[in-house]
């Protein structure tokens, strides 16, 4: 099975303010004692997200008329901190499909591309037209194009960038590493036959 070829991503977005927002506030510590990564979703922000009786705080997320976007805009150095796998699939999880923000952390970058979740960097003021856009219209569709590296909004376009070869293994559908080892199975299984030093 081939995986998919992720060339843009189009939903609607929330807007999560905030610089060095790292991987504990993302995906606090204490969730992490999971077999799977399934149940994560409902843990992301959760410090800052609700109270400690489980009560809602203020906080876009918890906001009725950002249920279901699939976009999460923010701030610098987004996914800093400790290395954790399980911050990009919480992030999957709750059902977010892109992350556009000002940077981000070398390792998160890569744990999300290797999920699929394309992580495009664009300039401070161009996040904020976005935001605003998606404040005032929350049902506003956001439109992410790998190929020209735009982000489309309401009638708006604004540049972004993504290190090329994350955006050539997205386009490509190369993104997950274990995914190509299991397709090209056959092809591994046909040239250890032929190695005989593997020969029983």
């Amino acid at each position: 099975m081939s995986l998919a070829k992720i060339t843009s991503v189009k939903g609607r977005g929330v807007y999560v303010p905030g610089n060095d927002i790292d991987t504990d506030r993302i995906i606090p510590a204490r969730f992490m004692k999971c077999v799977t990564f399934d149940g994560l979703g409902e843990f992301l922000f959760y410090d800052v997200r609700k109270q400690a009786d489980g009560t809602d705080k203020a906080h876009p997320l918890n906001e009725a008329r950002f249920k279901g976007a699939s976009v999460l805009l923010s701030g610098a150095n987004f996914g800093c901190g400790s290395s954790r796998e399980h911050a990009p699939q919480a992030i999957q999880k709750y059902g977010f499909k892109a992350v556009i923000a000002e940077g981000f952390a070398e390792i998160f970058f890569g744990n999300c591309t290797t999920l699929g979740i394309p992580c495009l960097v664009a300039r401070r003021e161009d996040i904020a037209r976005i935001a605003d856009a998606v404040n005032a219209r929350p049902d506003l569709e956001i439109e992410l194009d790998l190929n020209a590296r735009e982000i489309r909004f309401g009638g708006q376009t604004v540049k972004a960038t993504i290190r090329e070869t994350d955006r050539d293994a997205l386009i490509h559908g190369r993104w997950d590493a274990i995914g190509e080892l299991l397709e090209g199975r056959n092809a591994v299984l046909e040239t250890a036959q032929k190695l005989p030093y593997l020969a029983a």
